[in-house]
C-alpha cells in the first residue's frame, strides 16, 4: 500500500514538473512548482514512515515552510516587478521623519 502511495506521489510530481515547464502562464508555472514542493514534503513524510526515522519529519516541515516563503516571494516578484516597492519606501521614510 505504501509503495502505491509513493508511486502515486512520484507520478504527480512528474506531472507537476511537466506543467511547470510547459505552463501557458507564469502563474500556472508557479502553482506547479508549489505543487511539486508540496508533493516533495509528502514524499519525505512517506520515506520517514517507511524507514522509521521521525527526524525526517522535521526536515519535511522546514522544507514546507521554505516552499511557502519561496512561492510568496515569486508571486510578489511577478506581480510588482521587485521585492521592495517604491510606495513602501516612501512610507518608511515618512515614518522615520515623524518619529
Amino acid at each position: 500500500m505504501l509503495t502505491a502511495a509513493t508511486l502515486a506521489i512520484l507520478v504527480t510530481m512528474a506531472l507537476a514538473l511537466v506543467r511547470a515547464l510547459a505552463g501557458p502562464s507564469t502563474y500556472d508555472r508557479i502553482a506547479a512548482v508549489n505543487m511539486f514542493g508540496t508533493k516533495t514534503v509528502l514524499l519525505i513524510a512517506v520515506l520517514a514512515f517507511l524507514s522509521g526515522r521521525t527526524d525526517l519529519l522535521d526536515i519535511a516541515l522546514v522544507y514546507a515552510l521554505i516552499n511557502f516563503i519561496g512561492v510568496i516571494a515569486a508571486l510578489k516578484l511577478v506581480t510588482h516587478g521587485n521585492f521592495h516597492s517604491a510606495d513602501s519606501a516612501v512610507n518608511d521614510t515618512d515614518k522615520e521623519v515623524t518619529e
